[in-house]
């Protein structure tokens, strides 16, 4: 146990990280004899479960953000700086950004994780992953962009390939963007178009295991498989994605290798350690897995440096029935906790029992009315899982921006299914109209049936 009896009132905590783990060690310390400095790239919290509503226009991005200064407003003892940590000096205490350094007593890492596309980074321009607002407004921008390119094209092929979508990872923000392009394909876009049918879009949902939602009891993946197939997604397990270029992506099942024409390929199969893992490391000597998660002690500290703490997504916590803990929002919201306790704890001289996760259950929304939960001691399925999903995660929206108007914004939208967010914004340009050669706009025919 560290002695923090020899430093002089107030201790100064340090947190680099402003998602669940960072937010809820700074809400969980505000009324500690501890001074609190929280460092983050971005000024504002996102609420990550939520990001694939962004991403297929149910809600804007600032209905899932909350400003960190609003936030820890009430916190007197904390202050927010807005900057990126380039290196730790472990020596002298020192966080170091740019042009800045702050100096910590105690020192709490939760810059979290990305997407991982295991080793062919090449692929991510051709299939953004779902960690941050800006990859979800390039989510929605390919997915809007999608169905307006399928409306000017004359093409049969080329049209079938602009309303194929392929989802690559069957975990929960794959089901919940299958299931949420399954809805705004057959029932929010349905009426807007007329050269198309937007309900014959095809979108598949390729998973390398033998089910989706593999950390889910097996019928609760049964059921979501039920239900997005009635949703009109193609489920495909035991599937393995090999190559992803030029609108082309290629999958191997069992011995057969098959190429599928898909315009928009989403990523929802893998994740990899922030980059402060690797600095982490190299500073403290500590090791790391295949991922770049930090191995954590059963405190959550760095082995050697008790005064240095990992939370949250890039922290492999392997204390608990020898497996790494998910990389889950109630994950690092305890872990987040349990270092603001433990820390208060040691300026008393005392300690805390190793932390212990409570896993109060897992949750994925598939569509309109349909979810799957699983709370340990029960399991649900569909309305009723589809109203403890809306409960939860409106719960946890609100106590983070504690504005009623955020909540009847959201519900307004979900119950409408009016996606008025539906914005196509970013860096392309409109997509082109086909042109016969006499230079003429050649219309396009109405509502060619496409098969795959």
């Amino acid at each position: 146990m560290v002695d923090l009896h020899d430093h002089n009132p107030p201790h100064q905590v340090v947190i680099v990280g402003g998602g669940f783990g960072g937010l809820y060690a700074a809400k969980s310390l505000a009324k500690a004899n501890v001074n609190v400095t929280l460092i983050d790239k971005r000024n504002f919290h996102l609420f990550q479960p939520l990001l694939y509503q962004v991403a297929t226009g149910a809600l804007s991005p600032a209905d899932i953000s909350s400003p960190l200064r609003s936030v820890l407003s009430k916190s007197k003892n904390t202050k927010v700086l807005l900057g990126e940590v380039n290196d730790i000096d472990t020596n002298a205490q020192q966080v170091i950004l740019s042009g800045e350094i702050v100096p910590y007593d105690t020192l709490i890492v939760a810059t979290g994780a990305k997407h991982s596309y295991f080793g062919k980074d090449n692929w991510e321009e051709f299939a953004p992953g779902l960690k941050t607002v800006e990859d979800a407004i390039e989510m929605r921008r390919r997915i809007f962009m999608a169905f307006e390119a399928a409306e000017k094209e004359t093409d049969a092929a080329k049209r079938r390939a602009w309303l194929t979508f392929v989802i690559v990872g069957g975990g929960p923000t794959g089901v919940e963007l299958a299931g949420a392009i399954a809805e705004l394909a057959t029932k929010t876009l349905k009426e807007d178009f007329r050269n198309i049918d937007t309900s014959e879009a095809q979108i598949l949902l390729l998973e390398g295991m033998d089910r989706i939602l593999p950390p889910f009891a097996p019928e609760l993946s049964q059921e979501a498989e039920t239900s997005l197939t009635q949703l009109g997604v193609n489920v495909q397990t035991k599937t393995l994605v090999t190559n992803i270029a030029n609108d082309i992506v290629t999958i191997k099942q069992g011995d057969d290798v098959k190429e599928i024409a898909a315009k928009t390929v989403l990523w929802a199969a893998g994740v990899k350690a922030s980059p402060m893992g690797k600095v982490l490391t190299e500073r403290t000597g500590v090791e790391s897995d295949r991922a770049g998660r930090v191995i954590v002690e059963p405190d959550l500290s760095i082995k050697g440096h008790p005064n240095i703490f990992v939370v949250g997504d890039l922290a492999n916590f392997a204390h608990q029935n020898n497996k790494p803990l998910p990389g889950v929002a109630p994950v690092a919201m305890q872990e987040g906790e349990y270092v603001a306790k433990l820390i208060q704890k040691r300026l008393k001289g005392e300690t805390l029992p190793q932390f212990n996760y409570v896993d109060r259950g897992s949750l994925a929304m598939i569509g309109q009315h349909a979810a799957v939960v699983d709370l340990g001691f029960i399991k649900l399925k569909g309305f009723l899982a589809w109203f403890v999903w809306l409960f939860i995660h409106i719960y946890f929206l609100i106590e983070f921006d504690n504005k009623l108007v955020v909540m009847i914004q959201w519900v307004w939208s979900y119950f409408t299914r009016n996606r008025g967010a539906r914005l196509i914004t970013g860096k392309e340009t409109i997509p082109s109209v086909p042109i016969e050669s006499n230079g003429h706009y050649q219309p396009v025919k109405t509502r060619q049936p496409i098969n795959v």
